[in-house]
């Protein structure tokens, strides 16, 4: 279906004289002109013309005629590869004159690294490193050993990428990343792309050595062609090729180690990691040479030049390949320059080695300990990739580990109990359904009383686990919504409610874990009666539990003191145009609430909970306070953990600065029209701080 805008449909253009097409059997064409002079007297602007069928898909993929971000025949330049390379868009080699030839190549080379850079950013691949013409003609640079080799080592680091990431399946369903279109990334002989690009890389390690001797004796001796032809820049040159063929050498090598089983492959990849960080300081230290050894006038700000030179790549044409990007219309790409692509590929590398580095803790409250701080580094979806594949190898954790094993260790029972027949079970190899599985088969059985029952013990430890990690998880998934800015101001309230909420079952089935671990590990060779009292009596509540309990005090103080602010109209209320609180409510935690987590939690219990909130209340009994304490008493329990501290003082922080603006509100009160009160998160990322001010 075509659409287009009121605007454009009045401008009035002579129209060429058309060969009418005949009319078939069974139809008869009818001039629209006038249908469509008319219809677009009456279109606004952003108005479509469509059928009686039209809907809000179709309207997704609609085409705005003559837009050129939408109308993919409209910026096409060339119609296919063999017309762009017949109008010598990607000639080979590039220039007779050999330095311009090692110009344009270097140039080519700097291009495809700010392309693919851009292609890890979520665009498409046809329409980045694909735009490069070279690539869609392998055999065409054969002759050219310089380019040649680079292509093909580009091409085989883009299937080794799309590999990990299709295999990992950290991408979503729409994501255009792993889609190759039919492109050709198996070109014959890409396999040993490695050892062409070492060949070539050794000739120019002799021409630097050689243009670098005192005499020309050694030039001589080793029977070699100098690079280009000035002399001038002879060892410029080769050290910009050098550091740049040395990059993709190493960077493949990242790859491939990082791509061994279990894990064999992390040290070796850490070495190439340190090369490529090398390389890449090396590649930035060239553009000066680069630039200086130019003619050529750059317009415009060097930062957003594609090339270390600043010059133009040649052999680039985006157009080609709009029409295999998608089903929709094709996306309008800006390409990274070229210093952004050198500084993603740092921070790529800095995170893959953040990888390379873990020890491998079968622990799995390490792993996601680890999981939680890799993630605070923001990576992108390439390092997030091989870390889920590092994790899970042929569903065994690392590879080695099988998942029920993982999780005995993890659920604290014995070391006899890891090849009892329970993980047969389909409840237990089907873990996403497990807790639902535990309560329909075996609720029912909970108030049998047989010790001598193993397989129901090891389900009730299993089963409170299980329940600790899906409310540990719940709590991740609703600060994650702070990190990622989800929630506007007026929305605190219900989100620290429900936080408060999951932090409270989080507490106790922490606690839970605690005692039946505690309690099976005492009652051997103990009496029933015996091993309760002794639980009983020598129970404190664990530092972990504590921890809790202090993040509980603040999420509930700050849904108490946001609610009150509200019932006491000292917080603007903007009410959104486009959906009412409760919907809002569902929007942010439906996900929870079809899962049951907590199980009756519902907007009118957060309501009821929330509608009696006054600052005079609140002043009575401060939770923030509680917090205060708490973190005081727990800190000498982590005095090995540096990160627990840190974040014990940043809560810590929170709660003194929000009871001291609790005090100062309240002294105030309702009648003070001056003061101001607003949240920040100067001192924690998902816990706020009131900020009060006059006006």
């Amino acid at each position: 279906m075509a659409g287009t805008s009121a605007q454009e449909a009045t401008v009035d253009l002579p129209l060429p004289e058309r060969t009418p097409i005949p009319s078939g059997d069974h139809t008869v064409w009818a001039d629209v002109s006038p249908l469509l002079d008319a219809a677009c007297k009456d279109l606004q602007d952003g108005m479509l013309i469509h059928g009686d069928n039209f809907n809000l898909f179709a309207a997704m993929s609609a085409l705005e005629i003559m837009d050129p971000k939408m109308d993919s025949g409209m910026i096409c330049k060339y119609y296919s590869v063999d017309e762009a390379i017949e109008n010598g868009a990607a000639p080979v080699p590039i220039s007779f004159d050999k330095t311009i030839d090692v110009q344009c190549t270097i140039d080519i080379m700097d291009h495809l690294l700010a392309c693919e850079a851009t292609w890890h950013k979520g665009h498409s691949l046809a329409q980045t490193v694909f735009s490069c013409i070279y690539l869609l003609r392998p055999d065409r640079t054969s002759s050219h050993p310089l380019l040649h080799s680079y292509c093909r080592v580009i091409r085989a680091t883009c299937k080794t990428v799309i590999s990990v990431v299709s295999d990992a399946r950290t991408h979503e369903e729409e994501d255009l990343f792993i889609m190759t279109y039919g492109l050709p990334l198996n070109g014959d002989g890409d396999e040993k792309c490695l050892s062409m690009l070492k060949a070539v890389e050794e000739t120019i390690s002799r021409q630097l050595r050689a243009c670098k001797a005192p005499s020309s004796k050694t030039r001589v001796l080793e029977d070699l062609m100098p690079l280009q032809n000035n002399v001038e820049f002879e060892e410029g040159y080769c050290k910009a090729l050098l550091c740049r063929l040395r990059f993709r050498k190493h960077f493949y090598h990242v790859l491939t180690s990082m791509r061994r089983p279990q894990g064999r492959g992390l040290e070796l990849a850490r070495k190439h990691i340190a090369s490529c960080i090398s390389e890449l300081k090396c590649i930035l230290n060239s553009s000066e040479f680069l630039r200086s050894s130019t003619l050529v006038t750059h317009e415009g700000s060097i930062e957003d030049k594609t090339t270390a030179s600043g010059r133009q790549p040649i052999g680039f044409d985006a157009s080609l390949n709009c029409r295999l990007s998608a089903p929709t219309p094709p996306r309008a790409i800006k390409i990274l320059s070229w210093k952004k692509a050198v500084e993603y590929f740092m921070k790529l590398l800095q995170d893959l080695d953040v990888i390379c580095s873990y020890p491998l803790d079968p622990s799995l409250e390490s792993v996601l300990h680890f999981v939680v701080e890799f993630q605070k580094s923001q990576p992108d979806l390439v390092a997030r990739a091989h870390l889920q594949r590092l994790l899970v190898q042929d569903g065994k954790l690392y590879g080695r580990d099988p998942v029920f094993a993982v999780i005995t260790r993890a659920a604290a029972l014995r070391d006899n109990t890891r090849n009892h027949d329970i993980q047969k079970k389909e409840s237990i190899v089907q873990l996403g359904q497990l807790e639902m599985a535990f309560r329909k088969e075996f609720g029912e059985k909970a108030n049998i009383s047989n010790d001598e029952n193993v397989g129901m013990k090891l389900f009730q430890h299993i089963l409170v686990w299980v329940e600790e990690q899906t409310y540990w998880i719940a709590f991740r998934f609703l600060i994650l919504g702070f990190e990622l800015e989800l929630y506007s101001e007026s929305e605190y309230c219900m989100v620290y409610w429900y936080i408060y909420v999951v932090l409270i079952k989080l507490a106790e089935k922490t606690n839970l874990k605690t005692v039946v671990s505690n309690g099976s590990g005492k009652r051997r060779g103990k009496k029933k009666r015996d091993s309760v009292k002794d639980v009983a009596r020598d129970y404190q509540i664990p530092p972990s539990v504590l921890f809790l309990q202090c993040q509980i005090c603040l999420a509930e103080g700050l849904t108490m003191m946001l609610a009150a602010l509200r019932n006491d109209c000292m917080m603007a209320q903007n009410p959104s145009p486009f959906n009412t609180e409760h919907e809002r409510f569902i929007q942010h935690f439906e996900l929870l609430q079809k899962a049951c987590i907590p199980d009756h939690v519902s907007f009118p219990l957060f309501m009821e909970s929330t509608t009696h909130a006054r600052l005079s209340n609140l002043v009575m009994y401060d939770y923030f306070k509680d917090a205060q304490r708490i973190t005081k008493e727990v800190k000498s329990s982590f005095s090995s953990d540096p990160e627990k501290l840190a974040e014990l003082r940043r809560l810590e922080q929170v709660a003194e600065h929000n009871s001291i603006a609790l005090n100062v509100i309240s002294r105030a009160g309702a009648l003070d029209p001056s003061l101001k009160v607003s949240f920040e998160f100067n001192h924690h990322p998902c816990f706020a701080t009131a900020v009060v001010k006059r006006c």
